[in-house]
C-alpha cells in the first residue's frame, strides 16, 4: 500500500466507524468521506459519482457485470469474450452457458490482441446481450483496443463491458467520451488495500445487482460498506493520477533490454502490442519457470508463473496458449511487476538475480546433459 493510502483509512477504522447507512451525527462524517472517495475514483476514470458502485474487488465487480447483463435481458442469450480474459470473466462465462446461454470465446492473434473482424462476425444482433473484453490483459499487459471493441459491441445493441483492474490507474480512462456501459476495478492494483474494488455503472444502462440486502449503494449492492476500504480507494484513486507511467516503463524496458542482452533466446510476450508500462511477460527457453522461481524466491525476488491468483495451478498459462505459444513455452514463462515505488537499483538488482539463477539452471543442466557451452560468462556469478 502507498504510505497515503494507509494514512487516509487508519481513522475510518480507528475513530470514524460509525455505519454510513446510520442518521446519527457520527454516521454523516462518515456518509460525506463515502462521498469524497466515491468521487475520487469518478474523476480518475472520468465518470460520474452516481455511476460509481463500491465493491470487495474486481471479481465481484466482474460477476456483477455479467450477472446483471443475463438478469436484465433474459431473452438475450448470448455472452461473447476473449479467449485470454481472467478466471473473474471465463467463470461466469461457463455459469452463463451451464444456465442454458450461449458463449462465444473470440480468438487473439500471437500479438495477444483481438482482431476486430473476428469479433464482428461474433456478436450477434438481437441476441447478444454483453461484450466482455479485458482493457489490459494481467499476465502479458497486452492494451486491447477497447473503444472500437466497444463500438462493434454497441453496433450489434450489445451491453459493453470491461475488466479494467490492470488499466485502471495506470492508463487514462475518460468513461464520459467512450461507449462503455460497465467498467471493472480493483483497489490492491493502485497501492490501496486487497478487498475493496468499483463498478462503473454507466447512467445509459440499467442495472441488477447479484448482492440484494438492505439497498446501500442506491440499491445496487446491499451490504454495509467497507469503510475504510473505500476510503483508502478514494485516496488511492487521487494518487494515481499524478503517477509517471513513462519513468515505469523504462524501468520495464531496462530489465528486459538487461536480460536478453545476457541471455539470448529470451522473448518478451506481447512484445509486438501495446503493453502497460509496468508488465513483463518473459519466456526462457529450456528452463522451467517453477524451477527459477524457487530460486528467485530465495534471493527475495517476488513474481510468478502467470496469473498470480492461479499460483498454486500447474496447468500452463491459458492466455499463452490462446496466443499460439505451446505448453512448453509457457512453462518456461515468467511475469514481473513494476510500479512507482520501484527504483531503478532494484530493477538492476533484479536482472543480476534472475541472470545468475538462469545460469545456476543452464550448468546443472548441463552437468546432467555433458558439456554445453554458455552463451555468457556474465550467465554464472
Amino acid at each position: 500500500m502507498d504510505p497515503a493510502v494507509l494514512e487516509a483509512m487508519l481513522p475510518y477504522l480507528r475513530d470514524h466507524f460509525a455505519n454510513p447507512s446510520a442518521s446519527y451525527r457520527p454516521a454523516r462524517t462518515v456518509q460525506r468521506a463515502v462521498q469524497a472517495a466515491r468521487e475520487q475514483v469518478a474523476t480518475l476514470i472520468g465518470a460520474g459519482p452516481e455511476e460509481i458502485v463500491f465493491t470487495s474487488g474486481g471479481t465481484e465487480a466482474d460477476n456483477a457485470a455479467i450477472n446483471s447483463a443475463r438478469l436484465y435481458w433474459p431473452q438475450r442469450r448470448h455472452l461473447v469474450i476473449a479467449t485470454t480474459e481472467h478466471s473473474a470473466v471465463i467463470e461466469p462465462a461457463r455459469r452463463w452457458e451451464e444456465d442454458g446461454g450461449m458463449v462465444t470465446r473470440v480468438p487473439v492473434g500471437p500479438d495477444g490482441l483481438i482482431s476486430l473482424d473476428a469479433l464482428r462476425l461474433a456478436v450477434r444482433p438481437g441476441e447478444t446481450a454483453l461484450v466482455s473484453i479485458m482493457w489490459a490483459n494481467n499476465e502479458t499487459g497486452v492494451i486491447a483496443p477497447i473503444e472500437e471493441i466497444a463500438r462493434v459491441a454497441h453496433e450489434a445493441g450489445a451491453l459493453m463491458h470491461t475488466d479494467a483492474v490492470q488499466a485502471a490507474g495506470k492508463l487514462a480512462i475518460h468513461l464520459r467520451s467512450l461507449p462503455i456501459d460497465l467498467l471493472s476495478l480493483s483497489g490492491h492494483k493502485m497501492h490501496a488495500p486487497k478487498g475493496i474494488g468499483a463498478l462503473f455503472v454507466s447512467k445509459r444502462v440499467r442495472f441488477q445487482p447479484s448482492m440484494l440486502g438492505g439497498g446501500q449503494e442506491q440499491e445496487r449492492r446491499g451490504g454495509t460498506e467497507n469503510v475504510p476500504g473505500i476510503i483508502a480507494l478514494g485516496k488511492a484513486a487521487e494518487l494515481a493520477t499524478a503517477a509517471d507511467q513513462a519513468a515505469i516503463a523504462v524501468m520495464r524496458d531496462l530489465f528486459e533490454a538487461r536480460l536478453q542482452s545476457v541471455l539470448p533466446g529470451v522473448s518478451v510476450n506481447g512484445h509486438a502490442a501495446p503493453r502497460l508500462a509496468g508488465t513483463s511477460s518473459l519466456s526462457f527457453p529450456g528452463i522451467a519457470a517453477a524451477e527459477m522461481l524457487i530460486l528467485l524466491d530465495e534471493r527475495g525476488v517476488c513474481c510468478s508463473a502467470g496469473a498470480a491468483c492461479h499460483a498454486a495451478n500447474a496447468h500452463p498459462s491459458h492466455v499463452l496458449e490462446a496466443m499460439g505459444l505451446d505448453a512448453g513455452h509457457a512453462a518456461c514463462t515468467l511475469r514481473f511487476s513494476f510500479s512507482r515505488f520501484t527504483t531503478v537499483a532494484e530493477v538492476r538488482e533484479a536482472a543480476g538475480h534472475v541472470i545468475a539463477a538462469a545460469g545456476k539452471l543452464q550448468a546443472m543442466k548441463a552437468d546432467e546433459e555433458g558439456p554445453v557451452v554458455l552463451s555468457s560468462p556474465h550467465l554464472v556469478p
